[in-house]
């Protein structure tokens, strides 16, 4: 499991034209099960995922996909964890 933070750069203002194209990729993730939260960083300092079911090089790949990446409005920051511990809601998680 990964969380990824995707912290704004100093090209921010470029965050409005590409936000349909961001959101999407954010559902894309959703829809094909490697997403499982997304948010935003506060106070208005980017946002984070929370990935699974895909290993590092295939998430680095899917990060680049995302045009805020592509474009520099935000850095990507991935953090690999190797659940321990979880509440009985989120066993799936150790798989």
């Amino acid at each position: 499991m990964f969380i990824v933070f995707l912290r704004f750069s100093d090209n921010k203002a470029q965050a409005a034209q590409l936000l349909e194209g961001h959101n999407d990729w954010i559902k894309r993730g959703f829809d094909n099960g490697k997403f499982l939260l997304a948010g935003s960083l506060q106070p208005n300092a980017g946002g984070t995922l929370l990935a699974h079911n895909i290993d590092r090089k295939d998430l680095e790949a899917l990060i680049q996909e995302d045009p805020f990446v592509a474009k520099r409005v935000v850095s990507a920051e991935i953090h690999e964890i190797t659940p321990s511990r979880v509440d009985e809601r989120l066993l799936f998680l150790k798989g």
